[in-house]
């Protein structure tokens, strides 16, 4: 084990697999030169040249159709968005293409590719650089979605999406670039599709993904004080789900809050409830409860943004009000 930080953890995996296989390439805007927007790809131009690692002009869409081309003649292009909001300029070549490929060509082409890149708020960006796009693409059959909440995850599942035949979406967070964390050297992947269960419990289940599991965890960590203790599962990727886990706690803890940044509607949060008062309805003590983000665009204010997101306080309420404890 040896401590990274996210963004170091995520240039190991992306160069591992270049060592590993030639085909395997990083494309998108600052990637080479400037070694990367926020110094992801930093040195990786030095040991692979400018034929694997790729500047790109500010074309989205442009280079999000060379990536889905090349990954139908035969590699495995790794294609970075600067942040995901500007992936809605390119959003037609990864819905209609890449996802649909496979499908439209009777299995005669798969997609292997990876779009990476931020996702969601990160600190006073305003409404047009803030927004959560998991539940956009996990909506969208033929993608795979992941959003790793720590550099170990981060490792293990980016290795795992660029030796993936499907497209993945592969969603990080501007503000955990820098954070820490222990990552298991050597060979290392993670199967895309598993939950992890980040702090054992028995009183209530927890449920989250990305940076928002810190949210989560430190609500867990305030409960315990007052001797509930509840279970937090990392749901690690939103497509496919990982129900199964959530379930399995469900009909241990018998209460569940999902905690998540989006907007409410058709949010994964939304979901998970729907699949679990389905499948685990008879478990259910009490309403399965959402901590979401705001109903609107996310202002630019700091107190509006405190206000917008999910903290540990709301978590820490929505608990007590599953398990009908006065607030």
């Amino acid at each position: 084990m040896k401590e990274l930080q996210f963004r170091e953890a995520l240039r190991e995996a992306m160069s591992e697999e270049m060592r590993r296989d030639e085909r395997v390439f990083l494309m998108g805007e600052e990637v080479a030169e400037y070694n990367g927007a926020y110094k992801v790809s930093q040195g990786m131009l030095d040991e692979f040249g400018h034929k694997r690692i790729i500047d790109t002009p500010i074309a989205e869409l442009g280079f999000a159709g060379i990536g889905v081309g090349a990954a139908m003649n035969g590699l495995r292009p790794i294609i970075e968005f600067m942040t995901f909001n500007f992936s809605l300029v390119a959003i037609d070549q990864v819905i209609n293409s890449a996802a649909k490929m496979m499908s439209m060509s009777g299995g005669q082409y798969t997609v292997p590719i990876v779009f990476r890149g931020p996702t969601a708020s990160a600190g006073m960006l305003s409404s047009q650089h803030s927004q959560a796009f998991e539940s956009w693409y996990a909506n969208c059959p033929g993608l795979k979605v992941i959003v790793p909440s720590n550099p170990a995850d981060a490792k293990g599942l980016l290795k795992s999406a660029i030796r993936d035949d499907d497209p993945v979406i592969f969603m990080e967070s501007e503000q955990m670039y820098g954070e820490k964390g222990m990552v298991p050297e050597g060979e290392y992947l993670i199967p895309i599709g598993v939950a992890d269960i980040k702090r054992a419990g028995t009183d209530v289940t927890i449920v989250s993904f990305g940076k928002i599991i810190k949210v989560a965890l430190a609500a867990a960590e305030e409960l315990a004080k007052e001797n509930i203790n509840a279970e937090v599962i990392d749901l690690r990727t939103v497509r496919p789900i990982d129900y199964n886990a959530v379930i399995q706690s469900v009909k241990k803890t018998n209460r569940l809050v999902i905690v998540e940044e989006s907007w409410p509607l058709a949010a994964i949060a939304t979901e998970v409830a729907f699949k679990v008062q389905k499948d685990a309805f008879d478990y259910l003590d009490a309403p399965v409860v959402r901590v979401m983000g705001g109903d609107v665009p996310l202002p630019y204010a700091p107190t509006l943004i405190e206000a917008y997101l999910p903290n540990p306080a709301r978590v820490i309420k929505a608990v007590k009000e599953v398990m009908y404890v006065s607030h």
